[in-house]
């Protein structure tokens, strides 16, 4: 009994100090953000402000237009994520449950595209986006997110693992169309992948910093990634203004994070079981 608490103890220890060095950084940043810019550059460092001060979020709406940042990310990271749920979840749907020919080569084809690194491919992407007279345009800022190939092998997993053959056999012989089934029957039965994937997305689309940058040549489609960067110059960074930034950049994600943090576990567990 003894040796049984030490180990649960022991085990507790060493995640309660994993956890504190994970939450750390975002501690650190938060206490930048309504430092001084004297205590900010003081030596040695001070973890706790002496003087809390907000001028550092003023700064950083008074340098740029940074709701119109913000509102571009927001717009970007949701309009993103809704396509892909969508065509994760058709396609994982027919890559899991329906027989054609190539099936197989396909689905190795797709995977094989999230091995890829997006250096290798933006530059012909943003050369398509000339030819298509997408650049500096909403439309081919967004271009890149709206498939994500790792959400359809994400939900096909799941669709193998959580919906018996039985169940859309069942719906064909009411006589409901594909659709139907997809809409009225799979979908619904997908909640937890669903926010799972959701989260993946939306952190994805979020944090994209070398795409935007290269597509867009006006502030007005600017995202929150970019206007951090205007605080970083060529010698220096102004770290007050850039973590007050920071901590206005993590509130989206963090909401989307609050409500889906239920669904993680479920839906990567779900990932391996079975394919």
């Amino acid at each position: 009994m003894i040796r049984k608490t030490f180990f649960l103890a022991f085990k507790y220890l060493i995640l309660s100090l994993g956890a504190s060095i994970m939450v750390l950084p975002f501690l650190w940043m938060a206490s930048t953000a309504v430092k001084p810019p004297t205590e900010v550059l003081s030596w040695p460092p001070e973890f706790l402000p002496r003087h809390i001060t907000l001028e550092n979020f003023h700064t950083v709406f008074a340098t740029a237009p940074f709701l119109r940042f913000f509102f571009n990310s927001v717009a970007m990271a949701t309009l993103c994520t809704l396509s892909v749920l969508l065509t994760s979840a058709i396609a994982g749907y027919v890559f899991a449950k329906f027989r054609f020919p190539g099936r197989n080569a396909l689905f190795i084809l797709v995977l094989a595209t999230a091995m890829v690194p997006f250096e290798t491919y933006m530059i012909p992407l943003y050369i398509s986006m000339v030819k298509l007279s997408l650049v500096n345009t909403f439309i081919g800022l967004i271009a890149p997110y709206i498939i994500m190939s790792y959400g359809i092998f994400f939900m096909r997993q799941n669709v193998l693992a959580s919906i018996p053959d039985e169940i859309i056999d069942a719906s064909r012989i009411d006589g409901a169309s594909e659709w139907s089934i997809f809409f009225r029957v799979i979908f619904p039965m997908l909640k937890g992948s669903v926010g799972a994937l959701s989260i993946f997305a939306f952190m994805q689309t979020w944090a994209a910093f070398i795409w935007p940058l290269i597509i867009t040549s006006s502030r007005e489609l600017w995202t929150m990634e970019l206007g951090l960067g205007m605080f970083q110059y060529r010698f220096t960074v102004d770290l007050g203004p850039i973590n007050a930034g920071s901590m206005l950049s993590i509130v989206p994600i963090l909401g989307v994070f609050l409500l889906m943090r239920r669904h993680i576990i479920k839906g990567i567990t779900l990932t391996g079981l079975k394919g």
